[in-house]
């Protein structure tokens, strides 16, 4: 038997939350449902068997207890009703009842025993940071988190700490995004890889305050405790890139430009390319100035902006979208376009030298009238 009541929008905020960790098909069917444990107050649980999701609110809790439902049922239930005082319970016969104003539903629980337990990381060593400030780092990586399943390491990014410093990296072998930032202590020197379904549900979480995340890393999985929620993930094992090997640090050409032109110029060239007719932007860096050109099938587009210094007019083909990911992430107005030749990476630096963000993107080749 359980019996609580609490506030519809507490409900729902745990559900949103913990729904996005749920399994949509499982052969385990508590997978497929949020798991409820009423004690001192209410926690809800979803796991996937890769990522678990745990939330607690407060409630007033008459009769204490555990039980599963369905995550998307339940779900729809709270979310239409009325934004007032939710009261549930559950009989012995797992018959969840929930009524709230003229509102009154009742659907099939799940025996708690069907829900596998989350993982339990083992607390060595951990990391705090302001969730404003990871939910930002996370943005200015994730995007370059490869997709390919055939290195699996690089389906995640890299963590690393020294002293009182926080890298993340990640790269899916044709860009890669660096992000630094000081913490507000030291920490222990530790280097994991999280993978990146997992960061893009932490930043979901982190909310925009200056309130702390903790991170700590076990052996085998991450625990992510953000307010009253807390996110477990699978660590991911191998050997991740030599990044301070792979990015060239000596540069023949530094140009420094405005972002918002770079970003506007190669967006409207960009207006011409489709997923069929996938032509690199042709990036001719000139005195003062860059100029981008694209043709296709559709058409052909020409567009420049200013900077400062000169690249001899080299010419280098680019992606269009991973030249705009990386232009959109770097934090500030002013960047640094870093460049050696029209054959090898264009690096994206700090204008003022700092070492707070990087990144590396590949050159495409050009062929004979793109």
């Amino acid at each position: 038997m359980i019996s609580f009541h609490c506030e519809k929008t507490l409900l729902q905020n745990a559900i949103n939350l913990t729904g996005r960790a749920v399994s949509p098909k499982s052969s385990i069917p508590a997978l497929e449902g949020l798991l409820l444990q009423a004690a001192d107050n209410i926690t809800l649980s979803g796991y996937n068997m890769s990522t678990g999701i745990r939330s607690s609110f407060p409630a007033d809790v008459r009769e204490p207890g555990r039980v599963v439902f369905s995550a998307r049922l339940f779900g729809d239930i709270v979310r239409r009703m009325p934004d007032d005082v939710v009261n549930v319970t559950v009989n012995d016969n797992l018959i969840v009842r929930l009524t709230c104003g003229d509102a009154d539903f009742e659907i099939s629980g799940m025996d708690a025993a069907d829900f596998p337990e989350l993982p339990v990381v083992e607390e060595d060593a951990s990391l705090t940071i302001r969730q404003d400030l990871f939910r930002a780092m996370i943005d200015q990586t994730v995007f370059s988190v490869s997709t390919n399943e055939a290195r699996p390491i690089h389906t995640g990014a890299l963590f690393e700490t020294e002293g009182g410093r926080l890298t993340m990296v990640a790269v899916d072998g044709f860009r890669l995004a660096l992000r630094r930032e000081e913490l507000a202590s030291a920490n222990a020197a530790m280097s994991f890889v999280t993978p990146g379904a997992a960061l893009n549900e932490v930043k979901n979480i982190c909310a925009d305050t200056d309130e702390t995340a903790v991170i700590t890393p076990g052996k085998r999985h991450i625990l992510f405790e953000i307010g009253d929620t807390e996110l477990i993930c699978r660590r991911l094992e191998g050997e991740f890139l030599n990044y301070r090997k792979t990015v060239p640090f000596e540069f023949p050409v530094k140009l420094k430009a405005d972002k918002s032109d770079m970003i506007r110029c190669a967006d409207r060239v960009s207006l011409i390319i489709d997923d069929r007719t996938k032509n690199p932007l042709r990036c001719t860096f000139g005195d003062g100035k860059l100029s981008i050109t694209c043709a296709t099938p559709l058409g052909r587009a020409e567009d420049a902006c200013q900077m400062e210094g000169s690249g001899g007019d080299m010419v280098i083909g680019f992606n269009n979208i991973y030249l705009l990911d990386a232009l959109k992430a770097a934090p500030g107005d002013r960047i640094c376009v870093n460049l050696i030749s029209g054959s090898s990476p264009c690096v994206i630096t700090p204008e003022d030298g700092s070492e707070k963000f990087l990144y590396m993107i590949l050159p495409v080749r050009l062929r004979a009238g793109e």
